[in-house]
This record gives C-alpha cells, sequence and structure tokens, in this order.
C-alpha cells in the first residue's frame, strides 16, 4: 500500500527520534493515510474514486467520504 495522500501528496518524511542523552537516531514519520472510496468536492462529475486518503484531507472538507 502506498503511503502517500492521493490528494495533498503527503508523503513519510525523515525525523530524529531523540534520546534522554540526545543521542539522535534517523526514523521515519508517517502520514495517517487510510484507503477508502471518497468524492473530490471540486470535482464537477462527481466521480466516485479508491485510493489512499490521509486524514487531515477529510477533516479539512476536500474530500467526501462515500459509504
Amino acid at each position: 500500500m502506498s503511503r502517500i495522500c492521493a490528494v495533498c501528496g503527503k508523503s513519510p518524511r525523515v525525523g530524529c527520534l531523540v534520546s534522554n542523552a540526545r543521542n539522535r537516531v534517523k526514523r521515519w514519520l508517517y502520514p495517517n493515510v487510510h484507503t477508502m472510496r471518497f468524492i473530490m468536492v471540486d470535482d464537477p462529475k462527481l466521480r466516485v474514486r479508491r485510493a489512499s486518503v490521509c486524514t487531515k484531507c477529510v477533516k479539512a472538507g476536500k474530500v467526501k467520504k462515500v459509504i
């Protein structure tokens, strides 16, 4: 499964895991992405698509969930 949002293009990033001694180790930060059926709000044809969408796009109202 792809970990990239189909709406905003958000993808995994690299960050640091910092210990109490401030040792830094590379780690991945993954977006909260779910595969769902949805309708793009901006689409005039209202086509139903199935793709990975981050939860921020769902909460912002960029997509409408289809049940």
